[in-house]
């Protein structure tokens, strides 16, 4: 079952984690420095917030996807609505290692559909020389990734 996916930049971490919390009703399930996260069963929502440096708002949406069938559904509805989709595999973004593709719609929002693999212990990994994709979750030649540099 698929979980809709929010990622919210925000200017002041501790005081968003507060605001959340309250309307949620819940703690965050994943807390750092820089980055905190909501897995929520009602509504079934992936809602994050970061202090990624640039400016406060919207930063991207998708859905997360529970198994590799679901997500090779989620890339064809994407490929079919978008002809620039981008694919990163085993890509290092918000503590998690995921199988992700991303696309923007015509607003230039960025649409992201993820599969995660495992946590890991860091935000993100910077790309290899030459790469294709940006230093975190928002890959190089989406709309977005022109405006952010990370997610």
């Amino acid at each position: 079952m698929k979980r809709f996916h929010v990622h919210v930049a925000v200017n002041d971490l501790a005081k968003s984690v507060r605001f959340y919390s309250s309307i949620f009703g819940a703690e965050p399930t994943v807390l750092r420095d820089d980055y905190a996260k909501w897995m929520l069963d009602d509504p079934r929502i992936n809602f994050a917030i970061s202090n990624p440096g640039h400016e406060a708002g919207l930063d991207h949406l998708g859905f997360q996807d529970e198994g590799d069938d679901e997500l090779k559904a989620m890339r064809a509805r994407l490929e079919a609505a978008d002809a620039r989709l981008i694919e990163q595999a085993g890509q290092a973004c918000c503590y998690a290692r995921s199988e992700k593709y991303w696309v923007t719609d015509a607003q230039g929002i960025a649409w992201e559909a993820f599969r995660t693999l495992a946590s890991i212990p860091v935000f993100g990994e910077a790309p290899a020389i030459g790469s294709k994709e940006s230093a975190c979750c928002i890959p190089i030649g989406t709309d977005k990734a022109a405006k952010v540099p990370c997610c």
